[in-house]
């Protein structure tokens, strides 16, 4: 199996979770808990949330994975926070090399970030760290935008 082919399977499950009638943190935690199970560089999957637009600053919502110190972000903080200050997604193929990169574990070698809009406006993003060097493809980040699209529409 083709790795386009196994991200379909994949969005296709997550689908899925999206329109079952659990609650949307259930849902979230759901999708984190898959994806960190189903993707072998997928080592921490989390959402974090705008708090408020005003004061710039992500809260941490549902994810799978060890716990993490970094539970509130300002935007241009960090990986997350420069995703959400810029409005783009982040990739980062090796952690090491970024000057400002908030460390949750020294394990996480790399990471993605994928802002979700809602009306033109970021309402949040999904967080992915890897164990791995460079795991990171093109494929992962037009996945992750679909969630991240399918997320913005609960």
């Amino acid at each position: 199996m083709g790795k386009n082919s196994k991200f379909d399977l994949l969005l296709d499950h997550v689908i899925g979770i999206i329109n079952n009638s659990q609650n949307k943190y259930k849902k979230l935690k759901s999708v984190c808990e898959f994806l960190k199970n189903n993707v072998d560089h997928y080592d921490w999957v989390g959402f974090y949330f705008v708090s408020d637009t005003k004061k710039g600053e992500l809260v941490l919502g549902p994810f799978a994975g060890e716990s993490t110190e970094h539970v509130k972000i300002k935007f241009g903080d960090g990986i997350c926070g420069q995703a959400a200050e810029m409005k783009d997604t982040f990739v980062v193929q090796d952690v090491s090399k970024e000057a400002n990169y908030l460390s949750c574990s020294p394990k996480v070698k790399s990471e993605i970030v994928v802002p979700i809009f809602k009306n033109g406006e970021i309402i949040g993003e999904l967080d992915i760290d890897s164990h791995q060097i460079g795991p990171f493809t093109e494929k992962d980040k037009v996945f992750l935008e679909k969630i991240c699209e399918l997320v913005a529409e609960m």
